[in-house]
Protein backbone atom coordinates (compact mmCIF):
# COMPACT_ATOMS: atom_id res chain seq x y z
CA UNK A 1 0.00 0.00 0.00
CA UNK A 2 1.28 3.72 -1.18
CA UNK A 3 1.88 5.69 2.65
CA UNK A 4 0.98 8.99 2.92
CA UNK A 5 3.37 11.27 1.11
CA UNK A 6 5.73 12.98 3.70
CA UNK A 7 5.82 17.07 4.13
CA UNK A 8 8.95 18.15 5.02
CA UNK A 9 7.45 20.69 7.32
CA UNK A 10 6.78 17.10 9.45
CA UNK A 11 10.23 16.50 12.10
CA UNK A 12 12.30 18.78 14.29
CA UNK A 13 13.59 20.97 11.70
CA UNK A 14 10.05 22.32 10.74
CA UNK A 15 9.49 25.69 11.42
CA UNK A 16 5.97 25.13 12.71
CA UNK A 17 5.48 24.19 16.08
CA UNK A 18 3.77 20.42 17.46
CA UNK A 19 0.08 21.87 16.80
CA UNK A 20 0.51 22.95 13.21
CA UNK A 21 2.37 19.95 12.55
CA UNK A 22 -0.12 17.70 13.52
CA UNK A 23 -2.77 20.10 10.89
CA UNK A 24 -0.44 19.23 8.58
CA UNK A 25 -0.26 15.29 9.33
CA UNK A 26 -3.64 15.24 9.88
CA UNK A 27 -4.98 16.74 6.29
CA UNK A 28 -1.82 14.81 4.13
CA UNK A 29 -3.48 11.71 5.26
CA UNK A 30 -7.42 12.50 4.44
CA UNK A 31 -6.37 13.89 1.36
CA UNK A 32 -4.29 10.90 0.11
CA UNK A 33 -7.41 8.81 0.90
CA UNK A 34 -9.76 10.56 -1.46
CA UNK A 35 -6.95 10.59 -4.54
CA UNK A 36 -6.90 6.81 -3.69
CA UNK A 37 -10.35 7.23 -4.38
CA UNK A 38 -10.99 8.77 -7.68
CA UNK A 39 -12.91 6.79 -10.56
CA UNK A 40 -10.72 4.73 -13.23
CA UNK A 41 -9.88 5.37 -16.93
CA UNK A 42 -12.33 2.59 -17.77
CA UNK A 43 -14.49 3.73 -21.20
CA UNK A 44 -17.85 2.52 -18.60
CA UNK A 45 -16.58 3.41 -15.23
CA UNK A 46 -20.07 3.91 -13.38
CA UNK A 47 -18.13 6.04 -10.73
CA UNK A 48 -16.71 7.85 -13.46
CA UNK A 49 -20.16 8.40 -15.02
CA UNK A 50 -21.75 9.14 -11.99
CA UNK A 51 -19.39 12.05 -11.72
CA UNK A 52 -19.76 13.30 -14.86
CA UNK A 53 -23.56 13.19 -15.19
CA UNK A 54 -23.55 14.77 -11.71
CA UNK A 55 -21.25 17.71 -12.73
CA UNK A 56 -24.23 18.67 -15.78
CA UNK A 57 -26.69 20.41 -13.30
CA UNK A 58 -24.44 21.44 -10.93
CA UNK A 59 -22.22 23.38 -14.22
CA UNK A 60 -26.15 25.12 -14.93
CA UNK A 61 -26.38 26.43 -11.71
CA UNK A 62 -23.51 28.74 -11.66
CA UNK A 63 -25.25 31.48 -11.82
CA UNK A 64 -27.60 31.17 -9.17
CA UNK A 65 -24.67 29.74 -6.96
CA UNK A 66 -22.93 33.46 -7.61
CA UNK A 67 -25.70 35.59 -6.95
CA UNK A 68 -26.31 33.54 -3.74
CA UNK A 69 -22.37 33.48 -2.54
CA UNK A 70 -21.91 36.99 -3.01
CA UNK A 71 -25.25 37.58 -1.10
CA UNK A 72 -24.65 35.44 1.45
CA UNK A 73 -21.16 37.06 1.90
CA UNK A 74 -21.89 40.43 1.68
CA UNK A 75 -21.25 41.80 5.33
CA UNK A 76 -17.87 39.81 5.32
CA UNK A 77 -16.79 41.44 1.67
CA UNK A 78 -17.76 44.54 2.82
CA UNK A 79 -15.21 43.99 6.66
CA UNK A 80 -12.62 42.84 4.44
CA UNK A 81 -12.92 45.37 1.86
CA UNK A 82 -12.24 47.89 4.75
CA UNK A 83 -9.25 45.73 6.38
CA UNK A 84 -7.51 45.20 3.11
CA UNK A 85 -8.29 49.26 2.17
CA UNK A 86 -6.97 50.00 5.66
CA UNK A 87 -3.63 47.73 5.43
CA UNK A 88 0.11 48.71 4.20
CA UNK A 89 0.55 45.99 1.72
CA UNK A 90 3.39 45.24 -0.04
CA UNK A 91 2.19 41.94 -1.81
CA UNK A 92 -1.20 39.66 -2.40
CA UNK A 93 -0.20 36.12 -2.71
CA UNK A 94 -3.50 34.14 -3.74
CA UNK A 95 -2.69 30.48 -3.36
CA UNK A 96 -4.51 27.29 -4.25
CA UNK A 97 -3.68 23.55 -6.41
CA UNK A 98 -5.78 22.47 -9.72
CA UNK A 99 -8.83 24.83 -10.47
CA UNK A 100 -8.31 27.23 -7.27
CA UNK A 101 -5.03 28.31 -8.74
CA UNK A 102 -6.55 28.59 -12.41
CA UNK A 103 -9.14 31.02 -10.82
CA UNK A 104 -6.20 32.92 -8.64
CA UNK A 105 -4.56 33.18 -12.15
CA UNK A 106 -8.09 34.69 -13.51
CA UNK A 107 -8.47 37.26 -10.83
CA UNK A 108 -4.81 38.93 -10.95
CA UNK A 109 -5.42 41.49 -13.73
CA UNK A 110 -8.66 42.52 -11.61
CA UNK A 111 -7.03 42.37 -7.86
CA UNK A 112 -3.83 43.88 -9.65
CA UNK A 113 -5.98 47.19 -10.88
CA UNK A 114 -7.60 47.77 -7.54
CA UNK A 115 -5.68 46.99 -4.78
CA UNK A 116 -2.72 48.43 -6.33
CA UNK A 117 0.25 45.88 -5.48
CA UNK A 118 1.57 43.05 -6.82
CA UNK A 119 -0.92 39.73 -6.94
CA UNK A 120 0.72 36.43 -7.00
CA UNK A 121 -1.63 33.23 -8.18
CA UNK A 122 0.96 30.99 -6.69
CA UNK A 123 1.17 26.89 -6.65
CA UNK A 124 0.57 26.25 -2.40
CA UNK A 125 2.88 23.50 -2.83
CA UNK A 126 5.57 26.67 -3.93
CA UNK A 127 4.31 29.00 -1.75
CA UNK A 128 5.00 27.04 1.51
CA UNK A 129 8.20 25.41 0.39
CA UNK A 130 9.91 28.31 -1.76
CA UNK A 131 8.67 31.47 -1.19
CA UNK A 132 7.95 31.40 2.73
CA UNK A 133 11.00 34.06 2.73
CA UNK A 134 8.76 36.91 0.83
CA UNK A 135 6.39 36.69 3.58
CA UNK A 136 6.10 39.66 5.68
CA UNK A 137 3.10 41.08 8.20
CA UNK A 138 2.42 43.54 5.30
CA UNK A 139 0.92 40.48 2.62
CA UNK A 140 -2.40 39.36 2.15
CA UNK A 141 -2.45 35.67 1.45
CA UNK A 142 -6.14 34.37 0.30
CA UNK A 143 -5.93 30.56 0.04
CA UNK A 144 -8.25 28.63 -1.93
CA UNK A 145 -9.78 25.07 -1.31
CA UNK A 146 -13.36 23.93 -1.94
CA UNK A 147 -12.93 21.17 1.01
CA UNK A 148 -10.52 23.14 2.93
CA UNK A 149 -8.24 20.69 3.19
CA UNK A 150 -6.06 20.58 0.83
CA UNK A 151 -2.78 19.82 2.05
CA UNK A 152 -0.65 22.06 0.69
CA UNK A 153 -3.05 25.15 0.65
CA UNK A 154 -3.30 24.71 4.43
CA UNK A 155 0.53 24.42 4.97
CA UNK A 156 0.98 27.49 3.14
CA UNK A 157 -1.49 29.00 5.02
CA UNK A 158 0.05 27.93 7.91
CA UNK A 159 3.68 29.38 6.54
CA UNK A 160 1.59 32.56 6.08
CA UNK A 161 0.44 32.76 9.56
CA UNK A 162 3.45 32.22 11.05
CA UNK A 163 5.36 35.23 9.17
CA UNK A 164 2.35 37.69 10.55
CA UNK A 165 0.89 37.82 7.09
CA UNK A 166 -2.91 38.61 6.78
CA UNK A 167 -4.99 35.42 5.82
CA UNK A 168 -7.88 34.85 4.48
CA UNK A 169 -9.80 31.65 3.18
CA UNK A 170 -11.97 31.23 0.45
CA UNK A 171 -13.63 27.97 1.02
CA UNK A 172 -16.56 26.18 0.65
CA UNK A 173 -16.72 24.02 3.63
CA UNK A 174 -17.20 25.77 6.95
CA UNK A 175 -15.04 24.46 10.14
CA UNK A 176 -12.61 22.79 7.75
CA UNK A 177 -8.93 23.41 8.82
CA UNK A 178 -7.95 26.50 6.20
CA UNK A 179 -11.03 28.18 7.81
CA UNK A 180 -9.87 27.14 11.17
CA UNK A 181 -6.57 28.64 10.27
CA UNK A 182 -7.03 31.53 8.41
CA UNK A 183 -7.89 35.42 9.97
CA UNK A 184 -10.66 35.30 7.84
CA UNK A 185 -13.35 33.42 6.00
CA UNK A 186 -15.37 33.88 2.44
CA UNK A 187 -17.70 30.64 2.33
CA UNK A 188 -18.79 29.42 -1.17
CA UNK A 189 -22.24 28.25 -1.53
CA UNK A 190 -21.85 25.70 -4.10
CA UNK A 191 -22.09 22.05 -4.35
CA UNK A 192 -20.09 19.63 -5.82
CA UNK A 193 -21.25 15.97 -6.08
CA UNK A 194 -19.66 16.02 -9.59
CA UNK A 195 -16.08 17.54 -10.75
CA UNK A 196 -15.41 21.24 -9.28
CA UNK A 197 -16.88 23.62 -11.23
CA UNK A 198 -19.16 25.95 -8.83
CA UNK A 199 -16.77 25.94 -6.75
CA UNK A 200 -14.37 27.46 -9.02
CA UNK A 201 -16.92 30.33 -10.46
CA UNK A 202 -18.10 31.11 -7.09
CA UNK A 203 -14.78 31.50 -5.74
CA UNK A 204 -13.92 33.64 -8.69
CA UNK A 205 -16.81 35.69 -8.65
CA UNK A 206 -15.88 36.71 -4.74
CA UNK A 207 -11.79 37.84 -5.45
CA UNK A 208 -13.59 40.02 -8.10
CA UNK A 209 -15.94 41.55 -5.70
CA UNK A 210 -13.67 41.92 -3.33
CA UNK A 211 -11.11 43.62 -5.28
CA UNK A 212 -13.69 46.03 -6.78
CA UNK A 213 -15.05 46.66 -3.46
CA UNK A 214 -11.40 47.24 -1.99
CA UNK A 215 -11.33 49.74 -5.23
CA UNK A 216 -14.39 51.85 -4.70
CA UNK A 217 -13.06 52.33 -1.27
CA UNK A 218 -9.83 53.38 -1.96
CA UNK A 219 -11.10 55.69 -5.24
CA UNK A 220 -9.14 53.21 -7.57
CA UNK A 221 -9.75 54.03 -11.39
CA UNK A 222 -12.10 51.71 -13.33
CA UNK A 223 -13.94 50.53 -9.75
CA UNK A 224 -16.90 51.62 -10.42
CA UNK A 225 -17.15 50.30 -13.71
CA UNK A 226 -16.58 47.51 -12.94
CA UNK A 227 -18.86 47.17 -10.15
CA UNK A 228 -21.34 47.64 -12.51
CA UNK A 229 -20.45 45.36 -15.37
CA UNK A 230 -19.99 42.56 -12.46
CA UNK A 231 -23.21 42.92 -11.40
CA UNK A 232 -24.56 41.97 -15.08
CA UNK A 233 -22.20 39.04 -15.28
CA UNK A 234 -24.73 36.13 -13.61
CA UNK A 235 -27.38 37.15 -16.06
CA UNK A 236 -24.71 36.83 -19.20
CA UNK A 237 -23.33 33.63 -17.64
CA UNK A 238 -26.83 32.16 -18.14
CA UNK A 239 -26.90 33.39 -21.64
CA UNK A 240 -23.25 31.86 -22.11
CA UNK A 241 -24.80 28.76 -21.17
CA UNK A 242 -27.60 28.65 -23.73
CA UNK A 243 -26.16 30.02 -26.00
CA UNK A 244 -23.19 27.37 -26.24
CA UNK A 245 -24.56 24.12 -25.52
CA UNK A 246 -25.62 22.37 -28.63
CA UNK A 247 -22.57 24.10 -31.22
CA UNK A 248 -20.23 22.75 -28.61
CA UNK A 249 -22.15 18.96 -28.67
CA UNK A 250 -21.44 18.59 -32.00
CA UNK A 251 -17.91 19.65 -31.72
CA UNK A 252 -17.72 16.89 -28.44
CA UNK A 253 -19.02 14.32 -30.78
CA UNK A 254 -16.40 15.14 -33.62
CA UNK A 255 -13.91 15.20 -31.54
CA UNK A 256 -15.10 12.08 -29.12
CA UNK A 257 -12.61 10.05 -30.59
CA UNK A 258 -9.51 12.01 -30.04
CA UNK A 259 -7.09 11.42 -27.29
CA UNK A 260 -5.14 14.88 -26.63
CA UNK A 261 -6.65 17.80 -26.30
CA UNK A 262 -4.70 21.12 -25.74
CA UNK A 263 -6.39 24.66 -24.62
CA UNK A 264 -4.54 27.89 -24.99
CA UNK A 265 -5.11 31.34 -24.18
CA UNK A 266 -3.29 34.58 -22.61
CA UNK A 267 -4.22 36.71 -19.92
CA UNK A 268 -7.13 35.90 -17.63
CA UNK A 269 -8.48 33.71 -19.42
CA UNK A 270 -5.51 31.63 -19.25
CA UNK A 271 -7.10 30.44 -16.26
CA UNK A 272 -10.14 29.31 -17.98
CA UNK A 273 -7.96 27.21 -20.70
CA UNK A 274 -6.35 25.70 -17.17
CA UNK A 275 -10.03 24.76 -16.51
CA UNK A 276 -10.65 23.34 -19.86
CA UNK A 277 -7.87 21.08 -19.97
CA UNK A 278 -8.76 20.02 -16.42
CA UNK A 279 -12.32 19.24 -16.61
CA UNK A 280 -11.51 16.89 -19.99
CA UNK A 281 -8.75 15.23 -17.38
CA UNK A 282 -11.14 14.74 -15.25
CA UNK A 283 -14.65 13.77 -17.04
CA UNK A 284 -12.41 11.61 -19.52
CA UNK A 285 -9.99 8.75 -19.76
CA UNK A 286 -8.04 11.30 -22.13
CA UNK A 287 -4.84 14.02 -22.15
CA UNK A 288 -5.22 17.06 -22.00
CA UNK A 289 -2.56 20.17 -21.48
CA UNK A 290 -3.02 24.51 -21.25
CA UNK A 291 -0.69 26.05 -23.76
CA UNK A 292 -0.38 29.58 -23.01
CA UNK A 293 -0.72 31.43 -26.55
CA UNK A 294 2.83 32.78 -26.20
CA UNK A 295 4.45 29.48 -25.10
CA UNK A 296 2.47 27.44 -28.32
CA UNK A 297 4.82 29.12 -31.32
CA UNK A 298 7.56 27.90 -29.08
CA UNK A 299 6.99 24.38 -29.99
CA UNK A 300 5.41 22.47 -32.44
CA UNK A 301 2.81 22.45 -29.53
CA UNK A 302 -0.23 20.70 -31.90
CA UNK A 303 0.23 17.29 -33.85
CA UNK A 304 -1.88 16.52 -37.01
CA UNK A 305 -5.26 15.64 -36.01
CA UNK A 306 -5.26 17.15 -32.70
CA UNK A 307 -7.69 19.51 -31.89
CA UNK A 308 -7.34 23.02 -29.69
CA UNK A 309 -9.46 25.33 -28.13
CA UNK A 310 -8.30 28.86 -28.17
CA UNK A 311 -9.72 31.22 -25.94
CA UNK A 312 -9.17 34.49 -26.67
CA UNK A 313 -11.93 37.37 -25.87
CA UNK A 314 -11.60 41.27 -27.01
CA UNK A 315 -8.28 42.24 -25.92
CA UNK A 316 -4.54 42.81 -26.67
CA UNK A 317 -3.82 38.89 -26.78
CA UNK A 318 -6.54 38.61 -30.04
CA UNK A 319 -3.66 39.15 -32.47
CA UNK A 320 -1.68 36.37 -31.38
CA UNK A 321 -4.39 34.13 -30.72
CA UNK A 322 -4.91 34.79 -34.15
CA UNK A 323 -1.59 33.79 -35.18
CA UNK A 324 -1.81 30.69 -32.90
CA UNK A 325 -4.62 29.31 -34.31
CA UNK A 326 -3.57 29.90 -37.90
CA UNK A 327 -0.42 28.23 -36.78
CA UNK A 328 -2.68 25.14 -35.77
CA UNK A 329 -4.28 24.83 -38.96
CA UNK A 330 -1.28 24.73 -40.72
CA UNK A 331 -0.16 21.82 -38.57
CA UNK A 332 -3.25 20.03 -39.10
CA UNK A 333 -5.00 20.59 -36.16
CA UNK A 334 -8.68 21.40 -35.48
CA UNK A 335 -9.58 25.12 -34.65
CA UNK A 336 -12.53 26.08 -31.44
CA UNK A 337 -12.18 29.65 -30.68
CA UNK A 338 -14.19 31.19 -27.48
CA UNK A 339 -13.96 34.87 -28.23
CA UNK A 340 -16.24 38.43 -27.43
CA UNK A 341 -18.82 38.90 -29.88
CA UNK A 342 -17.93 41.50 -32.58
CA UNK A 343 -14.34 39.67 -32.97
CA UNK A 344 -13.84 39.23 -36.18
CA UNK A 345 -10.04 37.85 -36.80
CA UNK A 346 -10.59 34.01 -36.29
CA UNK A 347 -13.61 33.99 -38.75
CA UNK A 348 -11.39 32.69 -41.66
CA UNK A 349 -8.56 30.36 -39.90
CA UNK A 350 -10.97 28.24 -36.74
CA UNK A 351 -13.15 25.35 -37.41
CA UNK A 352 -15.82 27.12 -35.02
CA UNK A 353 -16.31 30.24 -32.99
CA UNK A 354 -17.92 30.60 -30.07
CA UNK A 355 -19.14 33.82 -28.56
CA UNK A 356 -19.74 35.11 -25.47
CA UNK A 357 -20.98 38.80 -24.53
CA UNK A 358 -18.70 42.03 -24.14
CA UNK A 359 -17.54 42.74 -21.16
CA UNK A 360 -13.86 44.03 -19.30
CA UNK A 361 -11.69 41.61 -19.85
CA UNK A 362 -10.23 41.26 -16.50
CA UNK A 363 -14.10 40.43 -15.66
CA UNK A 364 -14.19 37.87 -19.02
CA UNK A 365 -13.13 34.60 -17.63
CA UNK A 366 -16.56 34.19 -15.67
CA UNK A 367 -17.98 33.44 -19.25
CA UNK A 368 -15.12 31.86 -21.24
CA UNK A 369 -14.61 29.61 -18.89
CA UNK A 370 -18.29 28.26 -19.41
CA UNK A 371 -17.71 26.77 -22.29
CA UNK A 372 -14.63 25.13 -21.47
CA UNK A 373 -16.05 23.37 -18.51
CA UNK A 374 -18.84 22.37 -20.99
CA UNK A 375 -16.41 20.60 -23.15
CA UNK A 376 -15.29 18.08 -20.68
CA UNK A 377 -18.60 17.05 -19.51
CA UNK A 378 -19.86 17.04 -23.54
CA UNK A 379 -16.98 15.16 -24.30
CA UNK A 380 -17.11 12.67 -22.21
CA UNK A 381 -21.09 11.95 -22.92
CA UNK A 382 -20.05 11.63 -26.49
CA UNK A 383 -17.61 8.66 -25.47
CA UNK A 384 -19.95 6.79 -23.17
CA UNK A 385 -22.57 7.25 -25.91
CA UNK A 386 -19.56 5.26 -28.25
CA UNK A 387 -18.76 2.89 -25.85
CA UNK A 388 -22.11 1.55 -25.08
CA UNK A 389 -22.92 1.75 -28.78
CA UNK A 390 -19.93 0.65 -30.67
CA UNK A 391 -21.03 -0.57 -33.90
CA UNK A 392 -22.33 3.20 -34.23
Amino acid sequence: MTSTPPSPFIGPDSPLDARQQEVVQRVSAAEHASIVALPSDHPLDPKRRARDEATYPELLAQPARIRETLAANDTALAELAGLIAGHDLDRVFVTGAGDSLAVAIAARQTLEQMLGVPCEPVQSLDLAYYLAPLLTPRSLVIALSSSGETTRTVEAALVAQHAGALTVAITNTPGSTLDAECGRTLLLKATRVGWPTQSSTTALALLLDLAVRVGRTTGRPGAEELAAHLERVPDLMERVIADVEEPLAVIAERERDADTFLFSAAGPSWGSAVIGAAKVKECTPDHAEAVQVEEFHHYNSLKAGEPIWIIAPAGPSVPRAVHTAAEAKRFGGRVYVITTEGVTGFDEVADRVITVPAVPEALSPLLTVLPAQLTGYLLAMAQFRAAENPGD
